[in-house]
């Protein structure tokens, strides 16, 4: 018997999911909507339909790509083209990172010089402008023609749409969604509830304990009269000014103005919901001129045509913002068989609707979303307060030139480690991940370099792009750590137990290698998917028979771990990531640093690599960890939060004499691309096998059963490999996400890049084809420059895996 699915949302996405799960073979589908069909009142009945396919996200970039070629198929896509013009050299320059982007992902596009912008748009003014990027395959969507298009495919496979019939309850027994209750009192049982009801998506989220962090936010939107140079009914490109936050797009001889340049307007959806209960189009706001007006002066200096007509109408729409602006997918995980699909735009619509159709119905969507997994946020993110000021400064930054290392400035401080306060001391410049609050480098390391420059390191001077967020110091502590030793704060880490009489096998049975080893040893795995992708990779340290600790790489890794727990109570996850704390002391003086402070033996023959040893330094309780993702010696050493600030200060004074130093991020990731280590969701993700990221060792075919398994045994051999790569200008830098080309044809693209004090040179992992093999030579774009590099055997550094054995 079919499952029966209801759908809760009649617009884009959800006539895009009827579609998408019909066409996968679940034909019992019913779609409900609050509003007529199909201009259901929703963001979807106002959307202009701009579809820019250019995204820094890979994933984001693929389902806006799925969108244009359904669309078009559905003969509901205008193939205008798209144009981004930059009058400020900084948007120049962002202009040919975005082309970057695009040759990276196998977008068409090109940089045009003015004249050549105003050719394809008659309308600019050519000496505002310093140049433009051009998508010739993006256009406008006309979603209400596609939605009704979907709709119509889905309901000849036997779906049913249902108009003026709004659900009010979700019904739920034992654990798992049973069905909804509409407004009227209608019953309609279900095996699966997909909410995609838009900017009302965070509102049944909230009836069933679930937080779908969005926000709706009124965004402005104007028309203006009939503009006498478009007497042609010329099909003009679609055009965005993103330095004045304004975008464009024709109807016939009127031109449509978009504008976030006002300040965020977060609505507050109950009173929304009472205020428009009676209305066809509660999604449309009274337009606000007086803050249009500067949008409507820039306007007219971009298009002077546009000084021959008046603004003839507008509105302020709503739709949806997140914290990090990408849309929230996924099932309840405390309701099985209620899912989300929300705060998803009209650009990347189609595409979601396959990924999330594929997933409910397989188990497994073919393309990674963990970017827009809606258990992807620390706790502290879904408090109220959290989503409303970094959604709205979503808003404020949509069309921002943000920098990789630029990270939101409040809320900040979240999370901190016992050492905070010692790092900020000594000039911690904090970058922020998971929330948490990370040292980048160290102002008190500065020192160093007049020293290290003496020796012979270099410290070059980067552009202005690359040089931003960073410090040469990370180079002197990157440098001191493989010379010296260097305190490494490894909180951040997410740390679970796994205990309980079913946890060994519980292990085994998820990740891939054999962690069913005798207490005391640490084994490096990886969480495949069914399709046998990469979900994450691990440390497992046996700590007792039936005491693990793992540490993992977030939310994500928790999520997977609930929902696969056996019935029968044997295991518990816990994540113990905010009681503890962890110092990396890595680097040649590490053990003579820390031997002084453990009555245990710590050489090499006593606490071998991958081992786990409890035990005190001095007087405090620690669990000690021969890893290193550094490639130095030295061990992890973790303790609870209430010793953090002790355990700091007593390796601080015994690494006195050592000249001891501690060491931020930058350092941290240009030491483990040295040796070749590799990071989740940069440089590999669930769209990637083992064997193709190189992590092949971390799999134990031998092993009866895991997750993944039967996927890896009969997968074809990979077609792209992760390489590293050498630039071979000691000068050049690159940051990631750069178009690698072999022979002027792309073929890869770079995944995460870091300039290495060791061998002077710029290091950066590739996706490239495997035929490619270390000693070739590539090409990479970055910004304005071509730089040339080689693909290098791993690791780049200390191939014999020499130092971490000391």
């Amino acid at each position: 018997m079919q499952p029966r699915v209801v759908i809760i949302g009649a617009g884009i996405v959800g006539t895009a999911l009827a579609d998408e799960i019909t066409r996968l073979g679940w034909t019992d589908v019913t779609v409900t909507d609050r509003g007529p069909l199909f201009r259901t009142g929703g963001s979807t009945s106002h959307a202009p339909g701009l579809v820019f396919q250019t995204n820094g996200s890979k994933t984001m970039a693929e389902l806006a790509r799925y969108t244009v070629e359904k669309f078009t198929e559905l003969e509901a896509f205008d193939p205008v083209g798209g144009l981004e013009i930059a009058t400020t050299p900084q948007r120049w320059t962002d202009l040919h990172r975005r082309h970057g982007w695009a040759k990276s992902w196998g977008i068409e596009s090109r940089l045009l010089d003015p004249q050549e912008c105003a050719k394809l748009h008659p309308l600019l003014d050519p000496d505002r402008i310093l140049g433009g990027y051009h998508t010739p395959t993006d256009g406008l969507a006309l979603a209400l023609t596609a939605a009704e298009a979907q709709a119509r495919r889905a309901i000849a496979r036997g779906a049913c749409f249902l108009a003026y019939c709004e659900v009010m309850e979700i019904l739920r027994g034992d654990g798992r969604v049973t069905g909804v209750r509409t407004a009227d009192g209608q019953e309609f049982p279900a095996d699966v509830v997909i909410c995609a009801a838009g900017f009302w998506g965070a509102e049944l989220g909230r009836a069933v304990a679930l937080t779908v962090p969005l926000v709706p936010m009124a965004h402005q939107f104007a028309k203006t009269g009939s503009v006498p140079a478009l007497d042609g009914g010329e099909r003009l490109p679609m055009l965005r000014h993103q330095d004045a936050d304004l975008y464009y797009r024709t109807y016939g001889d009127r031109i449509g103005i978009g504008y976030y340049g006002h300040d965020p307007r977060p609505v507050d959806m109950r009173t929304l919901l009472y205020d428009t209960a009676s209305e066809q189009m509660p999604s449309m706001l009274p337009f606000t001129p007086a803050e249009f007006e500067p949008a409507w002066r820039e306007s007219q200096r971009l298009l002077p045509a546009l000084s021959a007509t008046e603004l003839a109408e507008g509105f302020d729409g709503i739709f949806s913002f997140t914290p990090d602006g990408f849309p929230i997918l996924g099932e309840h995980r405390d309701l099985a068989g209620l899912w989300v699909a929300e705060a998803v735009w009209v650009t990347h619509s189609a595409g979601v609707a396959r990924a999330v159709a594929e997933w409910i119905v397989t188990g497994t969507p073919e393309i990674d979303l963990h970017e827009c997994d809606l258990y992807r946020f620390e706790e502290a993110a879904h408090s109220p307060d959290f989503i409303r000021r970094t959604s709205m400064q979503a808003f404020v930054e949509v069309y921002d030139i943000i920098h990789p290392h630029q990270y939101r400035s409040a809320p900040r401080e979240l999370r901190t480690s016992p050492f905070y306060t010692r790092q900020k001391a000594l000039g911690a410049y904090f970058f922020e991940g998971g929330l948490w609050e990370r040292p980048a480098w160290f102002d008190a390391n500065a020192h160093l370099m007049a020293e290290l420059a003496a020796q012979g390191v270099e410290f070059p001077v980067r552009d202005e792009w690359s040089g931003s967020f960073y410090s040469p110091i990370s180079i002197a502590e990157a440098r001191w750590t493989r010379t010296h030793v260097a305190l490494y704060d490894m909180t951040p880490l997410t740390r679970y137990e796994v205990s309980g009489a079913g946890a060994a096998a519980f292990l085994q049975q998820m990740t891939t290698n054999d962690v069913g080893k005798k207490p005391g040893a640490v084994t490096y795995t990886l969480l495949l998917d069914y399709n046998g992708g990469i979900r994450s990779d691990l440390t497992v340290a046996r700590l007792s028979d039936h005491l693990f600790q793992v540490g993992a790489n977030g939310p994500l890794d928790f999520d997977w771990f609930t929902r696969h727990l056996p019935g029968d109570g044997s295991v518990t996850v816990r994540d113990i990531t905010g009681g503890t704390c962890c110092l990396g002391v890595w680097g040649p003086r590490a053990r003579d640093m820390v031997q002084p402070l453990c009555a245990d033996d710590l050489s090499h023959r006593g606490f071998g690599y991958f081992r786990a040893l409890r035990t005190f330094l001095g007087s405090i309780p620690v669990t000690m960890m021969r890893v290193s993702y550094v490639g130095e010696l030295g061990w992890e050493i973790y303790t609870t939060a209430e010793h953090g600030a002790a355990l700091w200060d007593l390796l601080w004074d015994a690494g006195a004499e050592h000249r001891v130093i501690t060491a931020g991020r930058i350092a941290f990731n240009s030491l483990r691309l040295e040796k070749g280590y590799r990071s989740w969701g940069t440089d590999m993700t669930a769209e990637h096998t083992p064997e193709a990221a190189g992590v092949g060792f971390a799999v134990r075919q031998s092993k009866s059963s895991f997750i993944g398994k039967a996927a890896l045994d009969s997968a074809a051999p990979p077609q792209k490999t992760l390489r590293s790569v050498v630039l071979d200008d000691p000068h050049a830098v690159v940051l990631g996400k750069e178009p690698v080309t072999i022979d002027g044809v792309v073929a890869g693209y770079l995944t995460s890049a870091g300039y290495s004090a060791t061998i002077g040179r710029c290091i950066a992992y590739a996706w490239l084809p495997t035929a490619v093999e270390p000693g070739a030579q590539v090409q990479i774009d970055y910004l304005t420059q071509t730089f040339t590099a080689r693909v290098h055997a791993e690791p780049v550094v200390d191939p014999e895996m020499s130092l971490i054995r000391r």
